[in-house]
C-alpha cells in the first residue's frame, strides 16, 4: 500500500534554544490508523499541527499524497487542507449554533469567501451532514445548539466536520482528553471505524498507552520532540514505555 504521508527530517524550532520537534522521519499508508504517545510537551500536538500547517515547520519536508505542503502558497494550501480533516481536543465549535450549522462548516475549504460568509450550502451537502450525524448517532441532536450537549456529543460533531470533507486523513490531536471513559470508548470506536470501513487515514494524538494499544495498527512514541519508537502495539514492552514516557510512566497503566 503506498504511503499517503511522508515526513523527512522534520524539526520545528522556537527561538534559538527550543526544539519542538528534531529530525521527525516516518510514513504512513493509506487507511492506517496511527497513534502518536508520549509525555506532556513532548511535541504531539505540534507535530500534528505542522502535519496541515497550522504552524510552521522550521524544516524538512512533508509530503502529502506526493505534494510538499511546505511548499504550497496559500490557494493551494486552502485546497490540501479541505482534504485534511483536523479534530480538536476542546472541539472548537460555535456553540450558539445548531449541530448541523457546525457540520456544514467542513465545507468552507470547497466555498467562495461570499458562500462561506453567508452559509450558502446545496441540499446535497445538508442531506450529507445528516447522513454522517446519523452515522456517528447523532441523529436527533440535528437542530440542537451545541452548547446543549455533552462533551462526547460535541467531539461527535467535531468528527462529522471533519468527514463532510470528505477527508483523505484525519489529524485528531487528544481528541478523548476531555472526556470520561465511556464517552472516550465511543468516539475511539468511531475514529476506527471511520479508518476501517471508509479508508481515511487517521492519525491520533493520545495520552492513554491502553487505548494506543487497543485501537492502532501502528504506534509512534516521541520525547523531548525526538521519535523513540516506531512499531506494531505488540512489540511495545514496559522498557519501551518506560523510554517514551520517562519520569511519567508511574501514571500510566499497561
Amino acid at each position: 500500500m503506498t504511503a499517503i504521508l511522508t515526513l523527512n527530517n522534520v524539526s520545528k524550532r522556537y527561538g534559538s534554544n527550543t526544539m519542538a520537534l528534531q529530525d521527525m522521519n516516518f510514513s504512513v499508508k493509506e487507511g492506517e490508523f496511527v497513534s502518536i504517545i508520549g509525555p506532556s510537551g513532548a511535541g504531539k500536538s505540534t507535530l500534528l499541527r505542522c502535519i496541515n500547517r497550522m504552524i510552521e515547520a522550521s524544516s524538512g519536508e512533508i509530503i502529502f499524497d506526493g505534494v510538499d505542503i511546505l511548499k504550497l502558497g496559500k490557494k493551494s494550501l486552502r485546497k490540501v487542507r479541505a482534504t485534511i480533516g483536523m479534530v480538536f481536543q476542546h472541539y472548537n465549535l460555535v456553540t450558539r449554533l445548531s449541530v448541523i450549522e457546525n457540520v456544514l462548516h467542513g465545507r468552507l475549504g470547497y466555498k467562495s469567501t461570499l458562500a462561506g460568509a453567508f452559509g450558502l450550502y446545496s441540499e446535497e451537502e445538508k442531506k450529507q451532514a445528516v447522513h454522517i450525524l446519523g452515522l456517528l448517532g447523532l441523529e436527533d441532536q440535528v437542530y440542537k445548539r451545541c452548547d446543549q450537549l455533552s462533551g462526547g456529543q460535541k467531539q461527535r460533531v467535531g468528527i462529522a466536520r471533519a468527514l463532510i470533507q470528505n477527508p483523505r486523513m484525519l489529524l485528531c490531536d487528544e481528541p478523548i482528553a476531555s472526556l470520561d471513559p465511556n464517552s472516550a470508548k465511543i468516539i475511539m470506536d468511531h475514529l476506527k471505524n471511520i479508518s476501517s470501513t471508509l479508508g481515511i487515514t487517521c492519525i491520533v494524538n493520545l495520552h492513554q498507552v491502553d487505548v494506543a494499544l487497543k485501537y492502532s495498527d501502528r504506534i509512534i512514541g516521541i520525547n523531548k520532540g525526538k521519535k523513540v519508537y516506531d512499531g506494531p502495539p505488540k512489540e511495545i514492552t514496559e522498557d519501551i514505555v518506560r523510554n517514551i514516557y520517562g519520569s511519567e510512566v508511574k501514571n500510566l497503566i499497561l
